[in-house]
């Protein structure tokens, strides 16, 4: 593995670590307070990030920002569902 590979791996894990806890919200809240413009565009582009990494052989990073984009759609999900709370 090279370096770049664990860097970037380890940012993507702290960056879904705090999602994992405002999707835990969202649901149990049942509230979406993720705005769509935020949401989108997020998951989208971390999809996208996630080809990239693959197609450099970076495939922890890969992996790691399937996970963040897949918290991203979760939220974008929980907006849907639920709404923002009142």
């Amino acid at each position: 593995m090279i370096w770049q590979d664990g860097v970037i791996s380890v940012a993507n894990v702290l960056f879904s670590v705090s999602l994992i806890f405002q999707a835990y919200y969202g649901f149990k809240e049942k509230t979406g307070p993720i705005k769509f413009q935020a949401s989108i565009p997020t998951f989208v582009g971390l999809f996208a990030m996630s080809i990239a990494f693959w197609s450099l052989g970076l495939y922890s990073s890969a992996a790691i920002s399937i996970l963040n984009g897949t918290l991203w759609f979760v939220l974008f999900i929980q907006r849907i569902l639920y709404g923002k709370k009142k």
